[in-house]
């Protein structure tokens, strides 16, 4: 990252100076990061002139609606209050799909995105880790590189960032901020992905990824190959964050929208139905707040923007991610929210919250069967012979998919370098480090995994804030039931035992007699 350490900042404008004025194109403006960043662009840069979403129809509603709908999410409640009229003056939809060639654009708004556009945000992608190898191909390379096409024909283009992940590379223990040989030819792959049938893509898809655990980190490390063919022509950074969580503050404390990673598996033992845990508790976990995430991406576009392109420029890479700033172990987390859990319930709690964890896959799988199955088997069976529609079994079904797919990431241990992540920040200008200074080391984690439960009650459940009394004292009859329940097991367990040694002595007995 030798630019920036060699560069004089001081004739550098401030962050909002930098956006004043300047037309944003974002890809992926719908997910749980882009919210984030149009919230916060708007909020924090209000003088930019405006901000052009790639959107496309969505089961019958249309890319215009959409808009509205987003609009109507919560994370957008304290831009309608401090900022009115902001988003409905400065956002405007563009149609079109990453899937598509050429973006889905029409002519007109190719050319509209051509001759304004100053800065380009990619952070459309598909997250999953069971998609196809075709899917994920399509829009995680695909999409990817018409978006490079896109740029390279800007006229006036200050900086594209480029969302990655810090998975990108787990085929090894220590990841830096450079990037890595690719994993296989992205061009080939794309050539696969579209001849082959999909009956042979899947089978020879596990081959074909290698080391990687799944189709998301495979196509994501790709798709960083394909932006750096564009060095030197196009002004480019790559942002990596690590597992995206609830924000700190911004744009409201708890803010969530997602079951994905760990938060799935969070509200699960908050419910009381997930008992068992496939995890290394002492390895550390690497999570980031979406608000420090995008005040990263923002002061990255910022830094990169303010320095025009030369061909020899390299494409600064930044691990988003709390690395050495902010460790907690595996273990600590689960026991920190099992302390949470009991402050701030869940609304009927089918247990009470918590598990255990297990280290090994094989004796985890066997506690599934008897901690999970079993019981989901007798409460559907319950439910259907009160006439109601079973449901656990399917639930626990996901559950056990969602664990088993993460089980890779909570059972081994990665180093995360992120000295461009944190020397970034520390040439912020003093005029924004109130609004753009990602702070990570500085988290209460009780106090921080307090609010993202209340966010995950209010935000994903749909739970309401007065229901809480309630909810602890159903959370309270829970743990005095599951403590009857070990009492009854332990004496199940010791009076079997004893019968056993009774009988065993008594046999014993009669046959020397």
């Amino acid at each position: 990252m030798g630019f920036l350490e060699e560069r004089d900042l001081s004739e550098v404008p401030t962050i909002p100076q930098f956006y004043k004025g300047k037309t944003i194109f974002i890809t992926g403006g719908t997910g749980f990061i882009g919210k984030v960043l149009i919230e916060k662009l708007l909020y924090s840069c209000g003088g930019l002139d405006r901000i052009y979403l790639l959107m496309r129809n969505k089961k019958g509603v249309k890319s215009e609606d959409r808009l509205a709908e987003l609009y109507a999410k919560p994370c957008f409640d304290r831009l309608k209050k401090e900022r009115p009229g902001a988003f409905e003056s400065k956002v405007f939809v563009i149609s079109g799909d990453v899937l598509e060639p050429g973006l889905g654009l029409s002519e007109e708004d190719r050319a509209l995105l051509v001759n304004r556009v100053n800065i380009v945000f990619h952070v459309a992608a598909s997250v999953r880790f069971d998609d196809t190898l075709k899917f994920a191909a399509q829009m995680n390379l695909k999409g990817t590189l018409e978006v490079m096409e896109l740029c390279k024909d800007i006229r006036d283009l200050l900086v594209l960032v480029h969302v990655s992940t810090s998975y990108a590379n787990t085929n090894r223990d220590s990841i830096e901020e450079v990037l890595y040989p690719p994993l296989a030819d992205w061009r080939e792959t794309l050539e696969i992905c579209e001849t082959v049938d999909e009956h042979t893509l899947r089978v020879l898809t596990p081959k074909y990824l290698g080391e990687m655990p799944n189709t998301y980190t495979f196509t994501k490390q790709l798709a960083e190959h394909v932006v750096y063919e564009y060095k030197g022509k196009v002004p480019i950074i790559i942002v990596r964050p690590s597992i995206v969580i609830c924000s700190v503050e911004e744009p409201m404390p708890g803010w969530v929208e997602n079951f994905n990673g760990p938060v799935g598996l969070f509200v699960a033992c908050g419910k009381g139905i997930m008992r068992t845990l496939h995890i290394k508790p002492d390895i550390v976990c690497d999570f980031i707040p979406v608000d420090l995430c995008v005040k990263n991406i923002i002061a990255g576009a910022w830094i990169r923007g303010t320095k025009a392109l030369e061909p020899q420029d390299d494409i600064p890479i930044y691990n988003c991610c709390a690395g050495n700033l902010n460790t907690i172990l595996m273990g600590d987390l689960i026991e920190l929210s099992k302390h949470v859990a009991k402050e701030v319930p869940l609304d009927n709690m089918l247990w009470c919250a918590g598990g255990t964890i297990t280290t090994n896959a094989q004796y985890h799988y066997l506690k599934v069967l008897v901690q999970h199955l079993l019981p989901a088997m007798l409460i559907d069976t319950l439910l259907w012979l009160l006439g109601k529609k079973p449901m656990l079994v399917k639930i626990q079904r996901r559950i056990y998919i969602a664990n088993l797919a993460l089980s890779y990431y909570t059972t081994q241990q990665w180093a995360f370098d992120n000295t461009n992540f944190t020397l970034l920040r520390s040439v912020l200008k003093k005029a924004d480090t109130k609004q753009f200074y990602y702070n990570v080391e500085g988290t209460d984690e009780v106090g921080y995994f307090a609010q993202c439960c209340y966010g995950g009650r209010r935000y994903l459940l749909k739970e309401k804030d007065e229901d809480i009394p309630k909810a602890r004292a159903h959370c309270k009859r829970m743990v005095i039931l599951d403590n009857v329940m070990q009492v009854i097991l332990h004496a199940v367990f010791f009076w079997f035992v004893c019968i056993t040694v009774v009988s065993y002595f008594g046999i014993q007995s009669n046959f020397f007699n």
